[in-house]
């Protein structure tokens, strides 16, 4: 949503919170991540979790959902600022993902990232790729998810040279 020059290394932003449910976990794990620690209360306190957790690909899912709407929201307010708004991506894949605790029912994360870098491509000067490390904290502070995020971003028109 914005252009490249506009983003700051350092700059930080609270996606939001959310609370895991049971019922939740339970549908996420029935369609896409078929485990007993994801399903079966049985087997799952026979884990070392000692209850069902949800996937780690739930806690991705519920990143993304709450990025959407975030760059959404920030979109709205500078369209309704008159400032232009800069599609974002795509986005060349993450790296250096660590699920670092369980997420349990009852568990609330709030997401967030900080851009870490930032370069201009070589081959495509109109573009500069961003780096976000990106992070999911529970309600007791502690850091259940990190992965590093990247993005390719427009550079202002006319601060581009080939």
């Amino acid at each position: 949503m914005f252009y490249f020059e506009d983003i700051e290394v350092g700059t930080s932003a609270e996606f939001g919170s959310h609370t895991f449910t049971i019922e939740e976990m339970l549908w996420f794990a029935e369609r896409y991540d078929r485990q007993a620690i994801h399903l079966d209360r049985d087997e799952a306190k026979k884990s070392l979790f000692g209850d069902i957790i949800a996937s780690g690909w739930l806690t991705m899912a519920v990143f993304m959902k709450l990025f959407v709407a975030y760059v959404d929201d920030a979109g709205d307010r500078l369209r309704a600022a008159g400032k232009p708004v800069v599609p974002i991506g795509p986005s060349p894949g993450l790296e250096d993902l660590k699920w670092l605790r369980p997420v349990k029912a009852g568990d609330t994360l709030t997401y967030r990232a900080t851009i870490a870098d930032k370069r201009i491509f070589k081959s495509r000067p109109d573009r500069g790729i961003v780096f976000f490390d990106n992070e999911a904290v529970n309600q007791n502070g502690e850091t259940v998810l990190t992965f590093r995020g990247k993005g390719i971003f427009e550079r202002r028109p006319g601060t581009a040279s080939g």
